[in-house]
């Protein structure tokens, strides 16, 4: 009998065709579902009977409730080397194999310029205006010459971040709990004594830490209030890194001049949410990694993962 392997949250409808999923029939039958599933039990009528599950990093969290209502599960393959949405104690103690892929800091790199410079120069108002034949130029864009970019975190992406702030001409800061000032030099970026200097300096202040404990809500309402007036905030890295009430607040009242998103605390993001209203706000849904190339590595390796587990030698174990 043949193992059913589903892939979850395939909102593009591409995985199937991204890579050769074929070489693992007729061991392994693959399927994908194009629908998010919010309610559990609506989920479980449709994974119940997966061995194997495909999963996006932030789309479907794998809770120990959720896998020990699918009793077949032997497999998770995820994007990336990292997801915190799986427990992985639960899947140990039930012997499920977890896998993962590489993944390339381009994508999120690219995606968060798309929204500095996006919201920078009010593009999507301006591009609204003009297709629904509103005012002709209406704004006063920011531009990024000579400014200030502050990079909260200076790891992979903050690190390609800060190459091509140096291309653009802006001076560049960071900080972070660990940040070295060889690493620091190393990217060409001023090193700040706290987080306070960090954002009251920067005219952009754009997040690229992991969350953790200690980087939960690291940018509160204090924070926030410490930001030099017209200043904007990127995120896309992790929506808890940020107090979203907070953050909310502080646009509605202007103290925050304006956000780029790309992550939120609850995904989909609701109809009703502040943060689809807010008009300075330019929000996209979580595209941070959703790009060719990644999708080709994420689909052409987990098609591997499977084919290494099924022969008894897993690639790329995350336990």
């Amino acid at each position: 009998m043949s193992l059913n392997c589903i892939i979850l949250d395939d909102y593009q409808n591409v995985a199937l065709s991204l890579a050769d999923w074929a070489t693992l029939e007729p061991t392994v039958h693959t399927s994908a579902l194009t629908q998010h599933y919010d309610d559990q039990d609506e989920l479980v009528d449709h994974i119940a009977h997966a061995d194997i599950l495909v999963v996006m990093r932030e789309r479907t969290p794998l809770t120990a409730e959720l896998i020990g209502r699918l009793p077949n599960l032997k497999l998770i393959v995820t994007s990336g080397m990292r997801n915190a949405s799986i427990d992985l104690h639960a899947c140990a103690e039930r012997y499920i194999a977890v896998c993962g892929t590489a993944s390339s800091s381009a994508a999120p790199m690219e995606l968060s310029w798309g929204l500095l410079i996006g919201l920078a120069r009010h593009i999507g108002v301006e591009n609204q205006a003009l297709r629904s034949n509103g005012p002709w130029q209406q704004t006063l864009g920011i531009g990024l010459h000579g400014k200030t970019l502050g990079l909260l975190g200076l790891g992979k992406i903050g690190g390609e971040m800060a190459k091509v702030a140096q291309a653009f001409g802006m001076r560049v800061c960071a900080w972070s709990q660990n940040l070295t000032e060889a690493r620091a030099a190393e990217c060409g970026a001023e090193r700040m004594p706290s987080l306070a200097a960090l954002m009251a300096e920067s005219d952009f202040v754009s997040v690229h830490l992991v969350l953790s404990e200690r980087s939960r809500h690291l940018i509160d309402t204090q924070a926030l209030a410490q930001m030099k007036p017209g200043a904007l905030l990127i995120n896309t890295s992790r929506a808890a890194i940020v107090d979203q009430q907070a953050m909310i607040t502080a646009l509605q009242s202007g103290q925050l001049a304006g956000a780029g998103l790309d992550v939120f605390e609850h995904e989909p993001l609701a109809a009703d949410h502040p943060l689809r209203l807010l008009p300075n706000v330019l929000a996209t849904p979580h595209l941070g990694y959703v790009a060719d190339s990644n999708y080709h590595t994420y689909f052409t390796q987990a098609v591997e993962d499977i084919q290494g587990w099924v022969t008894g030698a897993p690639l790329r174990s995350l336990l």
